[in-house]
C-alpha cells in the first residue's frame, strides 16, 4: 500500500476550495465555534459509514477479476481529472456567504446525511483508492485502513477550517487569491490521475 500517496491524493481534494468549506467558514462566523464542531461530528460520521460501505463493495468486487482493476484505474483517472476540472473553474462556490441559524444538532445530521449519501465521496473511494494497492485489489483491510486515513485527514481539515475561520475566510474572500489556490490543487490533482493512467498501462 502506498498510504503517503493516498495521503497526499486526500489531502488535495480537501485542500481545495469548494462549498463545504464555505460551508463551514460561514458557520462558525455566524454560529460559532461549537456549531461549527457539531457540523463536524456530521460531516466525520456521514463520510466514515459511507468509506467503510464503499471500501467493503470494492474491495470484494475488485478481488473478482484483474480485468476490473484495470477498469477502475481509468475511472480513478476520470475522477481525478473530473474534480481538477472543478478545481480550475472559477465559479465563486468557495466564497463564504450568510447562512440561516439552523442550531447545532440540525447542522450536525445535515453534515451526516450529505456526506453518507456523498454520491463524490463514494465514487473517490471506489475508483481511486485501489489505485494505492500494488495489484489494484485491495483486501479488506487496506481498504479500510485507507477509509480511516481520509476520514482523519478531512476532519483535521475541517477542524483546521474551524479553528481558523477568520483567516481561512480572508483567503476565501479574495478571489485571485482563492483562484490561484484553487488552480495550484487542480494542477496536483491532474498529476494523480495522470500516474493512474500511467500505471493502468505498466
Amino acid at each position: 500500500m502506498d498510504l503517503i500517496g493516498f495521503a497526499i491524493a486526500v489531502m488535495l481534494i480537501e485542500l481545495t476550495p469548494g462549498p463545504n468549506m464555505g460551508w463551514l467558514i460561514a458557520l462558525t462566523l455566524s454560529e460559532g465555534r461549537k456549531s461549527g464542531l457539531a457540523t463536524i461530528w456530521g460531516i466525520s460520521l456521514g463520510l466514515a459509514t459511507n468509506a467503510v460501505i464503499s471500501v467493503l463493495a470494492a474491495s470484494y468486487i475488485l478481488r473478482q477479476s484483474a480485468l476490473l482493476s484495470q477498469g477502475i484505474a481509468f475511472l480513478g483517472a476520470g475522477m481525478m481529472a473530473y474534480l481538477a476540472w472543478q478545481a480550475w473553474q472559477d465559479a465563486g462556490e468557495s466564497s463564504p456567504s450568510a447562512t440561516p441559524p439552523a442550531g447545532g444538532r440540525r447542522n450536525m445530521i445535515a453534515g451526516f446525511v450529505i456526506n453518507l449519501f456523498n454520491p463524490k465521496a463514494t465514487l473517490f473511494f471506489v475508483t481511486v483508492m485501489p489505485q494505492f494497492v500494488s495489484d489494484g485489489r485491495p483486501s479488506y483491510g487496506e481498504g479500510l485502513t485507507m477509509a480511516a486515513i481520509s476520514v482523519a485527514i478531512a476532519t483535521a481539515v475541517h477542524l483546521a477550517l474551524i479553528l481558523g475561520a477568520e483567516k481561512v475566510r480572508y483567503v476565501l474572500m479574495h478571489r485571485q487569491r482563492a483562484k490561484t489556490v484553487r488552480r495550484i490543487l487542480a494542477l496536483g490533482m491532474l498529476g494523480v490521475g495522470a500516474w493512474f493512467l500511467t500505471k493502468a498501462f505498466v
